[in-house]
């Protein structure tokens, strides 16, 4: 009977010896028997979770080739802890001929392959679960769940019994430095390829000592990772964020994300970083970036390439709608009119001199101080009557919310004086709730008004002047850009007089948050859906 050996020890036995304990084993057992043993197979350190194991696929294919009558092992887990991989191992031998025996079991049967491979396969599940509970208990505690991130070491330290402490962390200032930064730069408007660019040519050093990539940078907001959206450096610990399963065909493994009602999430504000309001303005500049380019699904806000020219996206034919383009290297066209011949509009504008009449339509059109004082006082009518409604309103909120606690106070009352809680225990919850709901109603509704200064077009003007200049300088001209494309729903070029006619359809909402010392992407408070609705349209003429 000629016999192969086949030995595993996997990463939860972590000991290399067992690996000559079993081939000992399995060679007393054949000895004993009079069998003629072939070789061995080994495979080490691999979890018996998948057959794509060196080892056990050179056994397989030698099984096939019949090179040996019998595989011998410690019992049948060694082969495979998979259900489907177990019975297909089976399946196989049986097809060539070749018999399957193990210490623990004796000569398999398919009895055994369908009660071990159950048992095998609910071992798995049982290690997974005690794991993730492990795991869970030190997040909870405030440790790490496993890994390190950039801008903190590993701390290594005994216990008053000499066991190591295990999960702690700290912060190293010379990475901590590097990651306000980036988180800086990115929100003055430095693209994280910028930014990987501009830490490799300085040499220093990314995540594992490596060269930085944008990548790292940017990571993924949906998944939490990169530096960009690491809510460790704010003092958060989020833990649970996505599981892995293997997949069945190639035995790699695959994340997939868990819903946010998974997550665990624990404060360690000792390993804060990144201040709240540097966080904040990194992660509006995301949001900026990303409804900038709505109709681009499936693409995170880095992956949409910083606009080449100031005004790219912007331009539209105002014949066809379609977009205009660079058709030559300093001119402009419709890009239908040149790539479909769909449009008649053949008129080409030098991007320079377009940029230059646009800039100057932004500072001395778009908010002539006249026509603004009539737009204020009407306005300023309309939000009236708006805000009327809505006072009536918080007042009849705020009369019910009184009747709520009061009568809640009448309910305590009459617990203290003998009353059974259980005979009111129910109003008491529809009155706690609807207390609850009314006051998270006042918390949303409760809204500066936005006011209006008759000096706005002025502060406008002066504001779109010095973003101008600021166009010229290049440590300002990314964030410059920024503010000014946001100003700018879209720029139509309508030919007349075989000219182009230029028409600057401003971003009214836009446009009052700059002038009121905000950025554009901080909308104003109060009713900024209805001011988003509303457009400035200048024409410019050359």
């Amino acid at each position: 009977m000629k016999v192969a050996i086949y030995a595993r020890y996997s990463s939860d036995s972590q000991r290399e010896a067992s690996i000559e304990d079993q081939i000992r084993l399995c060679r007393e057992r054949a000895e004993r028997e009079g069998w003629t043993i072939i070789t061995a197979y080994t495979d080490h350190a691999v979890s018996g979770a998948s057959l794509l194991r060196p080892g056990i696929q050179s056994l397989l294919s030698d099984a096939a080739q019949r090179k040996f009558n019998v595989i011998l092992a410690e019992a049948l887990d060694r082969l495979s802890r998979d259900q489907e991989d177990t019975a297909g191992v089976y399946k196989r031998m049986a097809f060539a001929g070749v018999k399957i025996i193990t210490l623990s079991e004796g000569e398999v049967s398919n009895l055994h392959v369908g009660l071990k491979g159950t048992m095998n396969a609910l071992f798995l599940q049982d290690l997974a679960d005690k794991t993730r509970r492990g795991l869970r208990g030190r997040v909870e505690a405030g440790k790490s769940g496993g890994g390190n991130s950039y801008g903190y070491r590993v701390v290594r330290r005994l216990d008053a019994t000499g066991d190591p402490i295990t999960g702690e962390r700290e912060i190293v200032e010379a990475e901590a430095s590097t990651i306000r930064r980036i988180f800086r730069e990115f929100s003055a408007g430095k693209s994280p390829r910028a930014l990987a660019k501009q830490l490799n040519a300085e040499n220093i050093l990314g995540p594992g000592g490596r060269p930085w990539m944008d990548t790292a940078i940017r990571g993924s907001a949906k998944r939490g990772n990169g530096i960009l959206n690491n809510e460790l450096y704010i003092g958060k610990l989020v833990w649970n964020r996505q599981r892995f399963i293997k997949d069945p065909d190639t035995g790699n493994r695959v994340s997939r994300a868990n819903p946010p009602e998974a997550w665990i999430t624990q404060d360690v504000p000792e390993l804060r970083i990144v201040e709240d309001e540097l966080w904040d303005k990194a992660k509006a500049r995301q949001k900026t970036m990303t409804a900038a380019y709505p109709g681009q699904k499936g693409k995170e806000f880095w992956d949409k390439r910083r606009p080449r020219y100031l005004f790219s996206g912007l331009l539209t034919c105002g014949i066809c709608g379609g977009g205009f383009s660079m058709i030559s290297k300093t001119h402009l066209g419709c890009s239908t009119a040149r790539n479909k011949g769909t449009c008649d509009n053949r008129l080409m504008r030098s991007r320079e001199a377009l940029e230059a009449e646009v800039l100057d339509g932004l500072k001395s059109r778009l908010m002539q101080p006249e026509l603004f004082d009539i737009f204020c006082t009407e306005w300023t009518k309309h939000l009236n009557a708006i805000q009327m409604a809505k006072s009536e309103r918080l007042a009849a909120l705020r009369t019910e919310l009184a009747r709520c606690k009061k009568a809640l106070d009448q309910i305590a009352d009459a617990i203290v004086n003998g009353v059974p809680a259980s005979a009111v225990k129910e109003k008491a919850i529809k009155l706690q709730n609807r207390r609850e709901h009314i006051e998270a109603e006042l918390a949303r509704t409760r809204e500066p008004v936005m006011l209006m200064h008759p000096n706005m077009a002025h502060e406008y003007r002066r504001k779109v002047r010095g973003l101008t200049e600021a166009l010229n300088k290049p440590e300002g001209r990314a964030e410059a850009a920024d503010l000014i494309r946001s100003l700018i729903e879209k720029i139509v070029l309508v030919p007349e007089d075989s000219k182009l006619h230029i028409e600057i359809v401003g971003d009214l909402a836009g446009i009052l948050s700059l002038a009121a010392n905000q950025k554009p992407c901080q909308r104003p408070a109060t009713n900024t859906s209805e001011i988003e609705q509303l457009k400035v349209v200048a024409g410019v003429r050359s």
